[in-house]
Protein backbone atom coordinates (compact mmCIF):
# COMPACT_ATOMS: atom_id res chain seq x y z
CA UNK A 1 0.00 0.00 0.00
CA UNK A 2 2.76 2.55 0.63
CA UNK A 3 2.70 3.37 -3.28
CA UNK A 4 -0.74 4.54 -2.72
CA UNK A 5 -0.49 8.70 -2.63
CA UNK A 6 -2.43 10.52 -0.40
CA UNK A 7 -2.89 14.59 -0.26
CA UNK A 8 -4.46 16.84 2.38
CA UNK A 9 -6.52 19.32 -0.12
CA UNK A 10 -8.81 21.28 2.21
CA UNK A 11 -8.93 21.68 6.18
CA UNK A 12 -11.45 23.15 8.16
CA UNK A 13 -12.40 22.81 12.02
CA UNK A 14 -14.64 19.44 12.16
CA UNK A 15 -13.43 18.12 8.95
CA UNK A 16 -10.39 17.32 6.30
CA UNK A 17 -10.78 16.82 2.71
CA UNK A 18 -8.27 14.09 1.10
CA UNK A 19 -7.39 13.34 -2.65
CA UNK A 20 -6.20 9.75 -3.30
CA UNK A 21 -4.50 8.62 -6.33
CA UNK A 22 -4.33 3.96 -6.69
CA UNK A 23 -1.97 3.57 -9.68
CA UNK A 24 -2.57 1.37 -12.68
CA UNK A 25 -0.49 -1.19 -11.16
CA UNK A 26 -2.08 -1.31 -7.73
CA UNK A 27 -5.24 -1.52 -9.53
CA UNK A 28 -4.53 -4.70 -11.71
CA UNK A 29 -3.25 -6.22 -9.06
CA UNK A 30 -6.90 -5.82 -7.15
CA UNK A 31 -8.25 -7.04 -10.38
CA UNK A 32 -6.84 -9.83 -10.38
CA UNK A 33 -6.80 -10.84 -6.74
CA UNK A 34 -11.03 -10.25 -7.58
CA UNK A 35 -10.52 -12.03 -10.43
CA UNK A 36 -9.38 -14.86 -8.93
CA UNK A 37 -11.61 -15.21 -6.31
CA UNK A 38 -14.49 -15.62 -8.85
CA UNK A 39 -12.90 -18.30 -11.00
CA UNK A 40 -12.04 -19.99 -7.46
CA UNK A 41 -16.16 -19.70 -6.72
CA UNK A 42 -17.66 -19.51 -9.56
CA UNK A 43 -19.75 -22.31 -11.39
CA UNK A 44 -20.05 -21.39 -15.43
CA UNK A 45 -21.67 -24.26 -17.83
CA UNK A 46 -18.79 -26.45 -19.51
CA UNK A 47 -16.34 -25.25 -16.77
CA UNK A 48 -15.28 -27.15 -13.61
CA UNK A 49 -15.57 -25.64 -10.72
CA UNK A 50 -12.25 -22.85 -10.87
CA UNK A 51 -11.16 -24.30 -14.24
CA UNK A 52 -13.13 -20.92 -16.10
CA UNK A 53 -11.27 -18.97 -18.07
CA UNK A 54 -10.24 -15.63 -16.49
CA UNK A 55 -11.51 -13.65 -19.28
CA UNK A 56 -15.11 -15.58 -18.94
CA UNK A 57 -14.89 -14.80 -15.51
CA UNK A 58 -14.62 -10.99 -15.95
CA UNK A 59 -17.49 -10.98 -18.46
CA UNK A 60 -19.93 -12.78 -16.25
CA UNK A 61 -18.82 -11.32 -13.31
CA UNK A 62 -17.44 -7.58 -14.33
CA UNK A 63 -19.40 -5.68 -12.03
CA UNK A 64 -19.16 -7.61 -9.00
CA UNK A 65 -15.51 -7.70 -9.83
CA UNK A 66 -15.26 -3.82 -10.41
CA UNK A 67 -17.23 -3.76 -7.20
CA UNK A 68 -14.89 -5.25 -4.89
CA UNK A 69 -11.98 -3.73 -6.42
CA UNK A 70 -13.47 -0.46 -5.33
CA UNK A 71 -13.99 -1.42 -1.81
CA UNK A 72 -10.82 -3.34 -1.27
CA UNK A 73 -8.90 -0.35 -2.75
CA UNK A 74 -11.10 2.32 -0.44
CA UNK A 75 -10.27 0.24 2.28
CA UNK A 76 -6.36 0.15 1.84
CA UNK A 77 -6.38 4.10 0.79
CA UNK A 78 -8.76 4.68 3.96
CA UNK A 79 -5.54 2.59 6.28
CA UNK A 80 -2.49 5.00 4.40
CA UNK A 81 -4.61 8.08 5.46
CA UNK A 82 -5.12 7.40 8.63
CA UNK A 83 -1.47 6.79 9.36
CA UNK A 84 -0.11 9.49 7.30
CA UNK A 85 -2.42 11.83 8.67
CA UNK A 86 -3.23 10.61 12.13
CA UNK A 87 -6.84 11.43 11.98
CA UNK A 88 -9.51 11.33 14.34
CA UNK A 89 -12.62 10.71 12.27
CA UNK A 90 -15.68 10.85 14.26
CA UNK A 91 -17.55 8.63 11.44
CA UNK A 92 -16.58 6.71 7.99
CA UNK A 93 -15.47 8.90 5.37
CA UNK A 94 -17.65 10.44 2.15
CA UNK A 95 -16.22 9.48 -1.13
CA UNK A 96 -16.23 12.10 -3.96
CA UNK A 97 -15.10 12.86 -7.35
CA UNK A 98 -14.52 9.24 -8.28
CA UNK A 99 -12.86 8.42 -11.28
CA UNK A 100 -11.58 4.90 -12.61
CA UNK A 101 -11.09 4.47 -16.46
CA UNK A 102 -9.24 1.34 -18.03
CA UNK A 103 -5.70 1.00 -17.78
CA UNK A 104 -5.83 4.72 -15.77
CA UNK A 105 -5.17 5.03 -11.58
CA UNK A 106 -8.67 5.53 -9.24
CA UNK A 107 -8.75 8.72 -8.50
CA UNK A 108 -10.84 10.06 -5.93
CA UNK A 109 -11.68 11.88 -2.18
CA UNK A 110 -12.46 11.37 1.51
CA UNK A 111 -13.84 13.80 2.89
CA UNK A 112 -13.59 13.02 6.61
CA UNK A 113 -15.43 14.64 9.76
CA UNK A 114 -12.87 14.80 12.60
CA UNK A 115 -12.63 15.93 16.32
CA UNK A 116 -11.39 19.22 16.39
CA UNK A 117 -8.23 19.49 18.63
CA UNK A 118 -9.56 21.76 21.64
CA UNK A 119 -7.50 23.53 24.33
CA UNK A 120 -9.21 23.56 27.32
CA UNK A 121 -7.18 25.85 29.41
CA UNK A 122 -9.99 26.71 32.10
CA UNK A 123 -12.14 24.08 33.41
CA UNK A 124 -12.63 25.65 37.22
CA UNK A 125 -13.51 28.44 38.98
CA UNK A 126 -16.23 29.20 38.05
CA UNK A 127 -19.64 30.21 40.50
CA UNK A 128 -22.46 28.43 39.74
CA UNK A 129 -26.49 28.79 41.47
CA UNK A 130 -28.53 25.41 42.13
CA UNK A 131 -32.06 26.39 42.42
CA UNK A 132 -34.58 23.88 43.77
CA UNK A 133 -38.20 24.84 42.40
CA UNK A 134 -39.96 24.18 45.33
CA UNK A 135 -43.61 21.99 44.52
CA UNK A 136 -46.54 23.32 45.38
CA UNK A 137 -49.78 22.26 46.83
CA UNK A 138 -50.92 23.40 43.36
CA UNK A 139 -49.25 20.87 41.53
CA UNK A 140 -49.31 18.17 43.51
CA UNK A 141 -53.00 18.33 42.83
CA UNK A 142 -52.75 19.02 39.31
CA UNK A 143 -50.45 15.58 39.36
CA UNK A 144 -53.53 13.81 41.19
CA UNK A 145 -55.83 15.31 38.59
CA UNK A 146 -53.70 13.76 36.01
CA UNK A 147 -53.89 10.00 37.79
CA UNK A 148 -57.62 10.21 38.22
CA UNK A 149 -58.24 10.99 34.27
CA UNK A 150 -55.65 8.09 33.51
CA UNK A 151 -57.98 5.81 35.56
CA UNK A 152 -61.43 7.23 34.15
CA UNK A 153 -63.62 5.36 32.10
CA UNK A 154 -64.66 7.00 28.77
CA UNK A 155 -68.91 6.17 29.19
CA UNK A 156 -71.03 6.87 26.30
CA UNK A 157 -73.07 10.32 26.11
CA UNK A 158 -76.51 10.21 24.33
CA UNK A 159 -79.02 13.07 23.15
CA UNK A 160 -75.85 15.81 23.99
CA UNK A 161 -73.84 17.40 21.87
CA UNK A 162 -69.99 16.87 22.52
CA UNK A 163 -67.85 19.67 24.94
CA UNK A 164 -64.02 20.08 25.13
CA UNK A 165 -62.49 16.81 26.29
CA UNK A 166 -65.46 14.68 24.70
CA UNK A 167 -63.84 11.63 22.61
CA UNK A 168 -65.89 11.97 19.81
CA UNK A 169 -66.55 8.99 16.64
CA UNK A 170 -67.22 10.87 13.34
CA UNK A 171 -67.66 10.47 9.69
CA UNK A 172 -65.89 12.79 7.63
CA UNK A 173 -66.58 12.80 3.34
CA UNK A 174 -65.14 15.17 0.95
CA UNK A 175 -68.66 16.99 -0.76
CA UNK A 176 -69.08 18.61 -4.62
CA UNK A 177 -72.42 19.72 -4.36
CA UNK A 178 -74.50 16.70 -3.85
CA UNK A 179 -72.03 14.36 -4.48
CA UNK A 180 -69.83 12.74 -1.31
CA UNK A 181 -66.36 10.81 -1.84
CA UNK A 182 -63.37 9.64 0.42
CA UNK A 183 -65.26 9.11 3.90
CA UNK A 184 -62.69 8.60 6.30
CA UNK A 185 -63.78 7.34 10.22
CA UNK A 186 -62.01 8.79 13.08
CA UNK A 187 -61.92 9.09 16.80
CA UNK A 188 -60.82 12.52 18.10
CA UNK A 189 -61.03 13.81 21.90
CA UNK A 190 -62.27 17.41 21.45
CA UNK A 191 -59.88 20.12 21.75
CA UNK A 192 -56.57 18.24 21.77
CA UNK A 193 -55.26 20.19 18.47
CA UNK A 194 -55.87 16.99 16.30
CA UNK A 195 -58.74 17.99 14.37
CA UNK A 196 -58.60 21.66 12.70
CA UNK A 197 -61.00 24.35 14.61
CA UNK A 198 -63.55 24.55 11.87
CA UNK A 199 -64.50 20.44 12.14
CA UNK A 200 -64.11 20.73 16.35
CA UNK A 201 -66.80 23.90 15.80
CA UNK A 202 -68.98 21.64 13.36
CA UNK A 203 -68.75 18.62 15.47
CA UNK A 204 -70.10 20.76 18.75
CA UNK A 205 -72.85 21.36 17.09
CA UNK A 206 -74.03 17.71 16.23
CA UNK A 207 -75.68 14.99 18.86
CA UNK A 208 -75.11 11.70 18.03
CA UNK A 209 -76.77 10.59 14.68
CA UNK A 210 -76.51 13.97 12.96
CA UNK A 211 -74.53 15.19 9.98
CA UNK A 212 -73.81 18.51 8.48
CA UNK A 213 -72.31 19.93 5.56
CA UNK A 214 -69.86 23.11 5.96
CA UNK A 215 -66.96 24.40 4.44
CA UNK A 216 -63.49 24.36 6.67
CA UNK A 217 -60.59 26.32 6.38
CA UNK A 218 -57.00 24.93 7.04
CA UNK A 219 -54.78 26.85 8.79
CA UNK A 220 -51.34 28.06 7.66
CA UNK A 221 -49.25 25.96 9.87
CA UNK A 222 -51.02 22.93 9.16
CA UNK A 223 -49.21 19.82 9.08
CA UNK A 224 -50.03 18.99 5.33
CA UNK A 225 -48.72 21.75 3.00
CA UNK A 226 -50.80 20.78 0.51
CA UNK A 227 -53.59 22.22 2.38
CA UNK A 228 -52.46 24.86 4.06
CA UNK A 229 -54.78 27.62 3.79
CA UNK A 230 -56.88 25.78 1.91
CA UNK A 231 -61.30 25.43 2.10
CA UNK A 232 -62.58 22.00 1.55
CA UNK A 233 -66.27 21.22 1.13
CA UNK A 234 -67.30 18.45 4.04
CA UNK A 235 -69.77 16.46 5.66
CA UNK A 236 -69.39 15.21 8.96
CA UNK A 237 -71.56 12.87 10.72
CA UNK A 238 -71.13 12.45 14.22
CA UNK A 239 -71.90 8.38 15.35
CA UNK A 240 -70.80 8.66 19.54
CA UNK A 241 -69.73 10.61 22.10
CA UNK A 242 -67.77 9.46 25.34
CA UNK A 243 -67.28 11.62 28.52
CA UNK A 244 -64.69 10.80 31.36
CA UNK A 245 -66.18 9.95 34.49
CA UNK A 246 -63.53 10.63 37.24
CA UNK A 247 -63.01 8.39 40.17
CA UNK A 248 -63.19 10.21 44.03
CA UNK A 249 -59.79 11.61 45.15
CA UNK A 250 -60.23 9.48 48.23
CA UNK A 251 -58.41 6.83 50.07
CA UNK A 252 -59.96 3.98 47.91
CA UNK A 253 -58.57 6.09 44.71
CA UNK A 254 -55.06 5.94 46.54
CA UNK A 255 -55.51 2.11 47.29
CA UNK A 256 -56.16 1.61 43.46
CA UNK A 257 -53.41 3.36 42.30
CA UNK A 258 -51.30 1.40 44.70
CA UNK A 259 -49.87 0.02 47.63
CA UNK A 260 -51.15 3.19 49.34
CA UNK A 261 -53.02 2.86 52.84
CA UNK A 262 -54.26 6.22 52.09
CA UNK A 263 -55.29 9.69 50.09
CA UNK A 264 -52.25 11.22 52.43
CA UNK A 265 -49.80 8.62 51.97
CA UNK A 266 -50.51 9.06 48.18
CA UNK A 267 -50.50 12.57 48.43
CA UNK A 268 -47.02 12.62 49.92
CA UNK A 269 -45.23 10.19 47.29
CA UNK A 270 -46.37 12.44 44.46
CA UNK A 271 -44.96 15.21 46.12
CA UNK A 272 -41.68 13.36 46.60
CA UNK A 273 -41.88 12.38 43.21
CA UNK A 274 -42.23 15.96 42.11
CA UNK A 275 -39.20 16.98 44.21
CA UNK A 276 -36.97 14.55 43.00
CA UNK A 277 -37.74 15.93 39.85
CA UNK A 278 -37.11 19.18 40.49
CA UNK A 279 -34.27 18.64 42.02
CA UNK A 280 -33.03 16.86 38.54
CA UNK A 281 -34.17 19.72 36.83
CA UNK A 282 -31.60 21.79 39.08
CA UNK A 283 -29.03 19.55 38.66
CA UNK A 284 -29.39 20.06 34.65
CA UNK A 285 -29.68 23.57 34.88
CA UNK A 286 -26.73 23.87 36.58
CA UNK A 287 -24.43 21.23 34.42
CA UNK A 288 -25.54 23.71 31.21
CA UNK A 289 -24.61 26.62 33.32
CA UNK A 290 -20.86 24.96 33.86
CA UNK A 291 -21.06 24.17 30.09
CA UNK A 292 -21.71 27.72 29.33
CA UNK A 293 -19.05 28.71 31.48
CA UNK A 294 -16.47 26.53 29.98
CA UNK A 295 -17.12 26.98 26.12
CA UNK A 296 -17.23 31.05 26.94
CA UNK A 297 -13.89 30.89 28.62
CA UNK A 298 -12.17 28.50 26.09
CA UNK A 299 -13.77 29.99 23.09
CA UNK A 300 -15.04 26.65 22.09
CA UNK A 301 -16.75 26.67 18.61
CA UNK A 302 -18.80 24.52 16.90
CA UNK A 303 -17.78 23.36 13.62
CA UNK A 304 -20.10 23.66 10.61
CA UNK A 305 -19.15 19.81 9.64
CA UNK A 306 -20.12 19.06 13.23
CA UNK A 307 -23.71 21.12 13.63
CA UNK A 308 -24.79 19.76 9.95
CA UNK A 309 -24.28 16.21 11.48
CA UNK A 310 -26.28 16.46 14.17
CA UNK A 311 -28.72 18.48 12.58
CA UNK A 312 -29.31 15.47 10.34
CA UNK A 313 -29.61 13.33 13.68
CA UNK A 314 -31.92 15.48 14.69
CA UNK A 315 -34.11 15.87 11.56
CA UNK A 316 -34.58 12.45 11.49
CA UNK A 317 -35.33 11.45 14.93
CA UNK A 318 -38.40 13.90 13.83
CA UNK A 319 -39.36 12.69 10.94
CA UNK A 320 -38.97 15.82 9.03
CA UNK A 321 -39.29 15.63 5.33
CA UNK A 322 -36.71 16.87 2.99
CA UNK A 323 -38.88 19.68 1.94
CA UNK A 324 -38.71 20.99 4.88
CA UNK A 325 -35.14 20.85 6.45
CA UNK A 326 -33.60 23.90 5.63
CA UNK A 327 -36.46 25.56 7.47
CA UNK A 328 -35.72 23.26 10.52
CA UNK A 329 -32.13 23.40 10.17
CA UNK A 330 -32.66 27.31 10.60
CA UNK A 331 -34.58 27.33 13.58
CA UNK A 332 -32.91 24.18 15.21
CA UNK A 333 -29.24 25.47 14.36
CA UNK A 334 -28.06 26.64 17.39
CA UNK A 335 -29.58 24.17 19.25
CA UNK A 336 -27.24 21.35 16.82
CA UNK A 337 -24.39 24.07 17.55
CA UNK A 338 -24.88 23.88 21.65
CA UNK A 339 -24.92 19.97 21.16
CA UNK A 340 -22.08 19.78 19.37
CA UNK A 341 -19.88 22.48 22.13
CA UNK A 342 -21.21 20.34 24.90
CA UNK A 343 -20.11 16.92 23.39
CA UNK A 344 -16.50 18.42 21.90
CA UNK A 345 -16.45 19.83 25.98
CA UNK A 346 -17.70 16.03 27.48
CA UNK A 347 -15.06 13.84 24.98
CA UNK A 348 -11.89 16.30 25.80
CA UNK A 349 -12.57 15.77 29.48
CA UNK A 350 -12.64 11.91 29.16
CA UNK A 351 -9.85 11.84 27.22
CA UNK A 352 -7.55 14.10 29.06
CA UNK A 353 -8.38 12.44 33.05
CA UNK A 354 -9.00 9.18 31.18
CA UNK A 355 -12.09 9.24 32.79
CA UNK A 356 -13.95 5.50 32.53
CA UNK A 357 -16.93 3.44 33.22
CA UNK A 358 -15.90 -0.14 34.67
CA UNK A 359 -17.87 -2.69 34.32
CA UNK A 360 -18.48 -3.44 38.25
CA UNK A 361 -20.04 0.15 38.20
CA UNK A 362 -22.58 -0.93 35.23
CA UNK A 363 -23.48 -3.71 36.89
CA UNK A 364 -24.32 -1.64 40.03
CA UNK A 365 -26.79 0.59 38.16
CA UNK A 366 -28.39 -2.03 36.34
CA UNK A 367 -29.08 -4.13 39.60
CA UNK A 368 -30.54 -1.22 41.06
CA UNK A 369 -32.42 -0.22 37.99
CA UNK A 370 -33.60 -3.69 38.13
CA UNK A 371 -34.48 -3.61 41.63
CA UNK A 372 -37.03 -0.60 40.96
CA UNK A 373 -38.99 -2.25 38.07
CA UNK A 374 -39.21 -5.16 39.52
CA UNK A 375 -37.58 -7.56 37.74
CA UNK A 376 -33.30 -9.53 37.77
CA UNK A 377 -30.68 -8.02 36.51
CA UNK A 378 -30.01 -10.45 33.78
CA UNK A 379 -33.98 -9.32 32.53
CA UNK A 380 -33.24 -5.73 32.70
CA UNK A 381 -29.88 -5.91 30.87
CA UNK A 382 -31.32 -8.08 28.22
CA UNK A 383 -34.39 -5.30 27.78
CA UNK A 384 -31.93 -2.58 27.35
CA UNK A 385 -30.01 -4.69 24.72
CA UNK A 386 -33.29 -5.23 22.78
CA UNK A 387 -33.89 -1.99 22.97
CA UNK A 388 -30.29 -0.96 22.13
CA UNK A 389 -30.75 1.50 25.25
CA UNK A 390 -27.49 0.10 27.13
CA UNK A 391 -24.82 2.10 25.11
CA UNK A 392 -27.29 5.12 26.59
CA UNK A 393 -27.68 3.91 29.87
CA UNK A 394 -23.25 3.81 29.66
CA UNK A 395 -23.10 7.57 28.51
CA UNK A 396 -25.89 8.85 30.96
CA UNK A 397 -23.32 6.88 33.58
CA UNK A 398 -20.06 7.97 32.43
CA UNK A 399 -21.41 11.93 32.04
CA UNK A 400 -22.32 11.48 35.50
CA UNK A 401 -18.49 10.99 36.44
CA UNK A 402 -17.24 14.02 34.03
CA UNK A 403 -19.58 16.36 35.64
CA UNK A 404 -18.84 15.07 38.84
CA UNK A 405 -15.18 15.98 38.01
CA UNK A 406 -16.06 19.07 36.71
CA UNK A 407 -18.37 20.34 39.69
CA UNK A 408 -15.79 19.23 41.93
CA UNK A 409 -13.45 22.16 40.52
CA UNK A 410 -15.91 25.02 40.94
CA UNK A 411 -18.25 26.22 43.39
CA UNK A 412 -21.89 25.44 43.83
CA UNK A 413 -24.17 27.46 46.06
CA UNK A 414 -27.94 26.46 46.51
CA UNK A 415 -30.37 28.53 47.08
Amino acid sequence: MADIQVKKTAEEPGATSLAVVVPVDHVREAEERATTAYRQRARLPGFRKGKAPAAIVKKQFGDDIRHDVLEQLIRESWKVALKQEALQPIADPHIHNLKWDADTPVTFEFHVEVRPVLALNRLGGFRLKRTVAPVTDEQVTAQLNELREQRAPWVPVTGEAPKPKDLVSVTVAARAGSEISDSQDYQVVVGDGRAIPDLEERIMELTPGQSRDATVHFPNDFADEAKRGQTRDIRVTLHEVKRQTLPELDDSFAREVGDFESLSALRQAVRTDLEREAAREADARVRSALIDEIVGANQVLAPRPLADRALATFAQAYGIPQDRFEAFAKEFRPIAEAQVRRDLVLDDVVERQQLALTPAELEQRIAELAQRRTVTPAEFRASLEKAKRLRDLERSMLEEKVFGYLLSLSTVESS
